[in-house]
């Protein structure tokens, strides 16, 4: 399947703030009086925004809200390397870098910058259609950098839109607070679902896989609504006039199920890299996928994808382009004292945990998971799925100064190998891209995609909004689980099962009101520090309820935004001066 790359044109997007550069002329013939006024256009505009919302954020994974949030919530320990101060940090809510979360601060506004530019200029796109499904990709992408924002600091600055000239550009904006953000975001959403277009998925025919559609617009919102009623205990989300109800939203989520043509695919495997056709060779839990033909549905081809961010192939390490691949693979990789060469990764070796590659260490699952899925749902197979447990084998000593290592490996975002252990990426093999390619490197060749909205959540989020089982019956039977009545707890569990690892868990338990009782959970099992040495899982802050509820969740806005801000900007409670700051695991 082509993937299309989102290449950012930020000469387009972008105002300088020295008047000592400018230069009225226009030497290109396109500015905001006629520009964009056709799809090339329209297709260069929008692949800014596109690129500095999904790639750009992953030169720095470790600043990322999708990894804050797997390691801050109960499904995984911080891990990494000895040296890997600020991952520990991040999942005791704690930091160690005073500008810790700058690269998601600054690349989350960069974003919104050129949303904000290219949804100033949409108007001139003079076809209707056209017009509506760029506008609603441009509201939907402003709307998801907000949103990660205000989950991850709470009150923020709020730029609606663009400046108008280079004084307006100068001016800093206003710290706000959050619920305010969430209007914005409100506003966007709305819109969106209002006037993007209806195109039933077809294998992306009609829109470029990668691209916003409606569907993710609709379910985006239900995420957005679920998420601003739980935490802010209220009925329904403001918008700057009126506000978003139950019932519109759960209008939104039957029209993605009835409307869109997307859906569960017959196996829960099969979304994951695993099973692919190259790895199943040497890997006996997907034996009965590969006798039946049957291998991992390739992104673009996946009929529950709703949006996903897009990834590439490097055959070797690269200084500039590393942020084009899956990096989130690479930070929670299993480390190894051998990295490449470990006898760890390949098969019928011992101690082998084949088909997952090496990487960071990073998010080791935590034993608390394993143990509360094994009690409360036995025989669920998503549980095996989802997770490895290698910890009756896992060589603890090979693990490069590990820390909170578990012997449990995430299998969802992980590394995959092929070729009995030999190539570094199961996508390195000639079967994926032809002959003559290297064996891969460990670093770069994770392309497989982040799906960041699929159709299990749809079903999920539908259950939850009218308090019926329908959708997580539909969920549980894909795993080959009986029926269940709709109850709070049933539908929170599912959503663990079912979501693991997917960056959702932290907002969920914020949102349900349970975070400090589901973090404190952690304390207390076995782990593995600084090469095999046994220890405790403890919280470094005293523990983890009472650190949650002295920041409420929010983290630390970076130092660096707070000075420039000459005061206007104030620091997260919980945070203040030193509060919060972690030197070394004790």
């Amino acid at each position: 399947m082509k993937k299309i790359y989102l290449v950012g044109l930020a000469a387009i997007l972008s105002l300088t703030g020295c008047e000592d550069f400018l230069d009225s002329t226009n030497y290109t013939g396109k500015d905001s009086s006629n520009f964009p006024l056709n799809e090339t256009d329209v297709n260069q505009m929008v692949a800014a925004v596109y690129e500095a919302t999904v790639n750009e954020p992953l030169k720095t994974p470790a600043d990322t809200y999708f990894f804050m949030a797997n390691l801050a919530c109960d499904d995984m320990y911080g891990g990494g390397g000895q040296n890997d101060l600020q991952t520990q940090a991040a999942a005791h809510m704690l930091y160690n870098s005073e500008n810790a979360m700058q690269a998601m601060w600054t690349g989350r506004y960069a974003g919104i910058a050129r949303a904000n530019m290219a949804i100033a200029n949409v108007e001139n796109i003079t076809d209707e259609e056209l017009r509506n499904q760029t506008k609603g990709e441009l509201l939907f992408l402003r709307a998801y950098n907000y949103f990660e924002l205000a989950q991850c600091f709470g009150n923020i600055p709020l730029v609606e839109r663009a400046p108008e000239n280079v004084e307006e550009a100068q001016v800093s904006p206003e710290q706000v607070d959050v619920k305010e953000v969430f209007k914005l975001i409100a506003d966007d959403l709305y819109e969106a679902t209002q006037i993007m277009p209806s195109y039933a998925y077809d294998g992306w025919s009609k829109l470029a896989y990668g691209k916003v559609s409606r569907w993710a617009a609709e379910a985006f919102l239900a995420r957005v609504y679920l998420y601003y009623t739980g935490f802010f205990n209220e009925s329904s989300m403001p918008k700057s006039e009126g506000t978003i109800e139950n019932a519109y939203v759960v209008e939104c989520i039957n029209d993605v199920i009835n409307n869109s043509k997307h859906d569960l695919v017959e196996d829960f495997r099969l979304l994951w890299t695993y099973s692919n056709s190259e790895t199943a060779k040497d890997y006996d839990y997907v034996a009965d996928l590969k006798a039946a033909g049957k291998s991992w549905i390739k992104d673009g081809t996946n009929v529950e994808e709703i949006f996903s961010m897009n990834f590439g192939y490097l055959s070797d390490w690269s200084n500039t382009q590393l942020h084009l691949t899956n990096q989130f693979c690479l930070y929670f990789g299993t480390r190894a004292n051998s990295w490449q060469d470990s006898d760890k990764f390949r098969v019928g070796k011992e101690g082998s945990v084949y088909p997952f590659g090496t990487g960071w260490g990073s998010g080791p699952v935590a034993t608390n998971l394993w143990e509360d899925w094994k009690a409360a749902e036995p025989e669920d197979m998503r549980r095996e799925a989802s997770i490895l447990d290698a910890s009756s084998f896992l060589d603890h000593a090979d693990n490069d100064a590990q820390m909170e290592e578990t012997g449990y490996i995430n299998k969802k975002i992980a590394p995959i190998r092929a070729g009995g252990g030999d190539y570094f990426s199961f996508a390195a093999t000639p079967a994926y891209w032809g002959d003559g390619v290297s064996f891969g490197h460990f670093q770069a060749t994770h392309p497989q995609n982040l799906v960041l909205i699929r159709f299990a959540d749809v079903l999920l989020m539908h259950s939850e909004l009218t308090k019926t089982a329908d959708g997580m019956n539909r969920v549980r039977a894909r795993a080959g689980l009986p029926a269940v009545g709709y109850t709070d707890e049933a539908l929170r569990n599912e959503r663990r099962w079912e979501l693991a690892f997917e960056g959702h868990r932290w907002g969920d338990i914020r949102r349900w009101g349970i975070a400090p009782q589901a973090l404190e959970k952690q304390a207390g099992y076995k782990i593995w520090n600084a090469g095999g040495i046994e220890a405790t899982m403890k919280s470094q802050a005293g523990s983890f309820a009472s650190r949650y509820n002295e920041t409420k969740g929010y983290y630390r806005i970076p130092k660096s935004q707070v000075d420039l801000s000459n005061g206007s900007i104030k620091q997260n409670q919980g945070w203040e001066g030193s509060n919060g700051y972690y030197a070394s695991w004790n």
